[in-house]
């Protein structure tokens, strides 16, 4: 692989970006726009990290993707709600072999295509209308899971705060060349990577241990230990957690860790701002759907109860559609 892109310049797609650069064995460029795509064509790929400020050649950033051209690898990091606009430009990075990596929060839209009892694949609530499945191949895909918490500190500069965890799979399963390239391509760049077997398994159960506390952070405005703190919410989530295992159990993502052991590894993040306090924090629209839409989507078509995660999908999507940060119904 020599011509990487990353789609989406931000916390993740800046941390991956950076250190794919900085390592210097792929071009690296950037589909980014505004003052993101100002910052990168001015500066290069720049990340703050407790050593010091990363830098990484920039090969070539453009809003346009006709101007960056076919890639080996493109790293698809936006923000849920951008996903489909992203995609639907998406379609001058992509030879006959590039490799479209979905570094993003929560269930992917390709999530469910293979499943039993699920002959279309589609999931309305990350992916209306089939537009990025239309326009993204599920053959060019490889699953992702991101164990790293980042932050723009300003446009086109990332702040690292925690981990450097990548897990890379096909998303049918079992172990393959591809991933392997890729998986050794980021291992080179500093990251730790897993090459899974089951990435999906992977995908449901960080999803299982942050589709609670995403929201409700969100909803309260509360930092990790907060929400941990109190009984009877720490009960709530549990009891949401104990659902999304259940769903988990029918689809092939079996969750063996309890939720009360999963809270003691949180606990230990202390005051964590979550993504979704961040962004709501910051104005921008929330990742509702991929983070618990998708669940409660799910749960419903396989007929399973999952009041928790109904009220918690229903409060959090008031509350933001309250605030313009989540689509009127």
């Amino acid at each position: 692989m020599r011509r990487v892109c990353i789609v989406g310049a931000g916390a993740i797609g800046g941390f991956i970006g950076t250190r794919l650069a900085a390592a210097g064995q792929v071009q690296v460029s950037a589909l980014a726009r505004g003052a993101t795509l100002q910052a990168l064509q001015r500066h290069g790929w720049r990340m703050d990290t407790a050593a010091g400020r990363l830098h990484g050649p920039l090969a070539q950033a453009s809003a346009d993707a006709a101007e960056l051209g076919p890639q080996d690898l493109v790293v698809v990091a936006v923000k849920g709600p951008a996903l489909a606009q992203a995609a639907a430009g998406m379609a001058p990075l992509l030879g006959p072999h590039t490799v479209v990596l979905p570094a993003m929060n929560g269930v992917p839209w390709w999530f469910c295509t293979g499943l039993p009892g699920w002959p279309d694949g589609a999931l309305h609530s990350v992916d209306p209308g089939g537009t990025v499945a239309r326009a993204i191949a599920f053959e060019r895909v490889l699953g992702c899971v991101v164990h790293a918490g980042t932050a723009v500190a300003e446009p086109g500069l990332v702040q690292h705060r925690m981990g450097q965890g990548l897990v890379v799979g096909e998303p049918r399963g079992g172990r393959s060349a591809r991933a392997q390239a890729v998986a050794d391509l980021l291992s080179q760049a500093g990251f730790e990577v897993t090459h899974s077997g089951d990435v999906r398994q992977d995908i449901w159960f960080k999803l299982w241990g942050n589709m609670t506390m995403n929201p409700v952070s969100a909803l309260t405005g509360a930092t990790l230990d907060r929400v941990l703190a109190d009984p009877l919410v720490r009960g709530f989530c549990s009891a949401a957690m104990g659902e999304a295992a259940a769903i988990g159990a029918r689809i092939g993502c079996p969750v063996a860790q309890d939720a009360e052991d999963r809270h003691a590894v949180t606990a230990k993040l202390g005051a964590f701002k979550t993504s979704m306090l961040q962004d709501v924090e910051a104005g921008r629209a929330i990742e509702l759907d991929a983070i618990l839409g998708a669940v409660h989507e799910i749960g419903t078509r396989l007929g399973l109860a999952m009041p928790n995660i109904a009220a918690l999908l229903g409060l959090a999507r008031l509350f933001a559609r309250s605030r313009g940060l989540y689509p009127m119904g």
